[in-house]
């Protein structure tokens, strides 16, 4: 028995308006059906749904930004049980010399139904649907909990963040060592991650390309600052507790921000004049397709391998670095008659130095497996607030400095 396919197009009352403004000579409206998409290769040799291609054009004019949806239906014979993320996508013309152009998903809604995958886009150009092996799924129910979560999370640590750097740039008695700086420059870099990632959430409706790909760079330059300057606290710890004397940087805190701002941004500016198309428009998908979550984020496996590659080993050096500080306050505690005492006050350096060194992204690197959920709960939780608890922590220390005699701590000296 032969199969039927039910693939369709209906156009919007949008298109017919602009129509009228064309000459009658280009209101020539031809639709298009393809079954090679070996004639649309991308350089990720993209699996597409039973090859199949629906076009539309209008002449040779372009149609771009409509009010109304182009909504495209492709028939399916996949099962529910298929272990494929199903994405709509158009055709984009390469821009580069020798790139024939690229699948992408700017714009274009997926809608799922029984045997149908509906696609709602914007402009005429090429269709198809894009076929990917799916991770595992997210219960409905709490990737709503997660979202809520991570929102609140992130505007409270925002806030906290702002806030805490605004009192010490007001303050008529700042505090001028270095440990300090380092510290609001860890601040202001966690208060860009937390406020470009609640952006990027709201950019990823427009369906205009450009918007959402400056939120999606802004957001991963944000997101290695942050790591790179856990990374310089780690190393600043480590310059007070290893290398106490005899120590001498020229220019110390200026090349900690040419690294803490500039190594960054380098490395997003590579990656975005090699590849354009590596941010865009990210779905986290759940077992309910009317409830997944987008974002503007990163589209390209091997830069999220380069993050995975850079957390790694930020976490990895400021581990180290905490395992030194925690065996140093035991060496101290043991020789101290009030250890009782002092153990309150080790906890909460611990913990305060602990999310300063961003080891609270250790879940990140092992959720996967039977362990992804739990670990993704428990991820979410603890960076949302990551800057409050930072926050916190350096106004207590700040607090007690103020109630007791200053005393001389060692530091690494610029000129």
């Amino acid at each position: 028995m032969k199969t039927q396919t039910r693939h369709a197009m209906s156009f919007p009352t949008a298109l017919t308006e602009r129509v009228r403004a064309l000459p009658a000579k280009e209101m020539r409206l031809a639709c298009i059906y393809l079954k090679a998409s070996c004639l649309f290769q991308d350089g990720e040799n993209s699996s597409l749904l039973h090859d199949d291609i629906l076009g539309a054009t209008l002449g040779g004019v372009s149609i771009t930004n409509l009010s109304q949806p182009v909504e495209i239906r492709f028939w399916h014979n996949l099962r529910p049980a298929d272990d494929f993320n199903i994405t709509c996508v158009f055709w984009m013309e390469g821009e580069g010399e020798g790139s024939l152009g690229t699948w992408r998903s700017f714009g274009c809604k997926t809608l799922t139904q029984e045997g149908i995958v509906v696609c709602q886009c914007y402009h005429l150009t090429y269709f198809a649907v894009l076929l990917q092996i799916s991770p595992p799924t997210l219960d409905e129910g709490l990737l709503v909990a997660l979202t809520y979560i991570t929102s609140i999370g992130c505007s409270v640590s925002a806030a906290a963040c702002l806030l805490t750097v605004c009192l010490y740039c007001c303050s008529r008695k700042k505090q001028q060592d270095f440990t300090t700086k380092i510290h609001m420059y860890l601040l202001a870099a966690l208060f860009l991650l937390n406020t470009s990632f609640l952006v990027s959430r709201l950019l990823a409706s427009v369906t205009t390309a450009w918007p959402c790909q400056v939120a999606a760079v802004f957001l991963h330059y944000s997101l290695l600052c942050g790591l790179t300057w856990m990374a310089l606290e780690g190393f600043h710890l480590y310059m007070l507790v290893i290398r106490v004397y005899n120590l001498y940087i020229r220019r110390y805190l200026l090349k900690l921000c040419a690294v803490g701002w500039g190594l960054p941004g380098l490395a997003v500016v590579t990656i975005f004049l090699i590849n354009k198309q590596a941010y865009g428009i990210h779905n986290t998908k759940t077992n309910s397709p009317h409830s997944n979550e987008t974002m503007c984020w990163i589209t390209s496996i091997k830069v999220q391998y380069f993050n995975v590659i850079y957390l790694s080993g930020t976490v990895l050096f400021n581990m180290s670095i905490l395992t030194l500080v925690v065996r140093q306050l035991r060496r101290l505690k043991a020789n101290s008659p009030q250890q009782k005492e002092h153990s309150c006050r080790d906890m909460v350096s611990v913990l305060g130095l602990t999310c300063l060194l961003g080891t609270t992204w250790t879940p990140a690197i092992f959720s996967f497996g039977v362990f992804s959920i739990p670990l993704l709960v428990l991820f979410t939780v603890l960076n949302s607030l990551q800057g409050l608890v930072i926050c916190l922590w350096y106004c207590t220390l700040r607090c007690r400095s103020q109630a007791s005699v200053s005393g001389g701590t060692s530091h690494p000296s610029s000129q």
